[in-house]
């Protein structure tokens, strides 16, 4: 299959086709192409052309389509369809995904919609998915499923499946629930096909099934799913009735936006923002930490002021003060980019003093080794070796201490149960430049005697 590519060209094509109202040459144009191809071609249209373009297709498509769109492309068209045809779109949707699109309908219209959706088992279940949190497994879960109960017989059990099925678009695996709904175990295909038709399930089923609490939060439902190398995982309430399930399509959407939201945020970037938003609202999300910066900045020209007369004598350690400070932000970000990739994974082991005592030892090593190097270049540079001496032991000492902080700041984060990945942007760099040139400075003086 050639991947699809969307050119000037083809875009400029479907305008036309758009403008001049030939509908079967752009029903005929937009049948092969796959759904998720289909939005990024609405993404480049004008909200009247890709309005158009939505209700000349099929709702099997487009509903899908939908799903894939830009959010404020997406609530441009849904304001542009009428409360019927929003309810056909919905109808064609998995219950989570129509959930999700119901949670962004203006208020005043979610009733009207949910009353025009004609299967109505469907509508409830959409109904009973928007009372849960959307940053937990029961926002994230869709009611489609095939579940079976442990009083069954084979047969009676392949004949439910069948009807079942009929609403399930991928049938990852077969749950069992006894006469009360809760989860009990899981059936395989292959015991459920040569089994005799009149063995009870009960009998074949698999007592062993992982699942997930409905007020489970979505990064631990994706940390359980990769850990097991699970395709699905049911989703349980409080008793452990079985009430819905999570695919990993949904799971790799958790993922993506976690990273996303870490990748920015280290970048010092506060909000959930995208390069297409507002100048005032990719404003607000990096201001913030500019003005860290700058605070930053202005402590460490504080320090150095304590310092001037020092400065004055040794001008040669006021060159040398950028790459303190870059050295101390560097080994501060490694440090703290490790404890919180192992935070996310759950792969850190042992205790909070071991986790320090082991990067201590690694940033002296790593101290030592450029510190020879510095010393090495400084001496022949300037010929004084108390300055190369005073130079670099302050770069081992900083580096000791920015691995520590590097370390220990997301570690005291994540306890406090804020999210560690500040501590890999502006946050760690700027107290790592501060405390670098205090201890700088500090260790200077003492070596030089002044």
């Amino acid at each position: 299959m050639t991947p699809f590519k969307l050119t000037d060209e083809l875009l400029a094509e479907i305008q036309q086709l758009i403008e001049n109202r030939q509908n079967d040459s752009l029903r005929s144009l937009m049948e092969e192409v796959h759904y998720a191809d289909v939005a990024e071609i609405i993404d480049e249209l004008h909200e009247d052309q890709a309005t158009y373009l939505i209700k000349l297709l099929d709702s099997e498509k487009t509903s899908d389509v939908l799903t894939e769109l830009d959010e404020d492309v997406r609530e441009a068209i849904l304001g542009n369809l009428s409360s019927q045809e929003i309810a056909g779109e919905l109808a064609e949707l998995d219950t989570d995904d129509a959930a999700d699109i119901v949670a962004e309908l203006p208020k005043e219209i979610v009733q009207e919609v949910i009353s025009k959706i004609s299967d109505r088992e469907h509508a409830r279940d959409i109904v009973d998915l928007l009372r849960y949190d959307e940053n937990s497994a029961g926002g994230l879960m869709a009611k489609e499923l095939v579940k079976v109960y442990d009083h069954w017989t084979v047969l009676t059990c392949v004949k439910e499946m069948r009807q079942q099925a009929e609403n399930v678009t991928r049938v990852h695996s077969i749950y069992v629930v006894n006469d009360q709904g809760i989860l009990i175990g899981r059936l395989s295909l292959k015991d459920l096909l040569t089994a005799s038709t009149r063995s009870p399930i009960r009998d074949i089923y698999i007592s062993h099934v992982d699942s997930v609490n409905v007020n489970e939060k979505p990064e631990e439902v994706a940390r359980i799913m990769s850990k097991y190398d699970l395709e699905a995982i049911p989703v349980v309430d409080e008793i452990g009735r079985l009430v819905g399930r999570i695919t990993i399509d949904d799971i790799v959407d958790v993922i993506r936006e976690e990273a996303d939201r870490d990748y920015q945020m280290a970048a010092g970037i506060s909000q959930d923002v995208e390069a297409d938003d507002s100048i005032w609202d990719l404003t607000r999300a990096r201001l913030p930490w500019l003005f860290l910066g700058l605070i930053g900045g202005l402590g460490a020209a504080a320090i150095m002021g304590g310092f001037e007369e020092m400065i004055a004598r040794h001008a040669i350690l006021f060159f040398f003060t950028p790459l303190i400070a870059a050295m101390a932000g560097n080994v501060g970000v490694q440090s703290s980019a490790i404890i919180v990739q192992g935070l996310v994974n759950d792969d850190l082991k042992g205790s909070v003093g071991n986790r320090l005592i082991k990067e201590m030892l690694l940033a002296l090593l790593n101290g030592v080794i450029l510190a020879v190097g510095l010393l090495v270049f400084t001496w022949i540079w300037k010929g004084s070796f108390p300055t190369a001496l005073a130079i670099s032991i302050s770069l081992i000492a900083v580096i000791v201490v920015a691995g520590v902080i590097g370390t220990f700041t997301p570690l005291f984060l994540h306890k406090r149960g804020i999210d560690p990945a500040i501590a890999t942007g502006p946050f760690i760099t700027t107290s790592n430049d501060i405390f670098g040139i205090l201890i700088y400075f500090w260790i200077a003086r003492f070596v030089l005697g002044i």
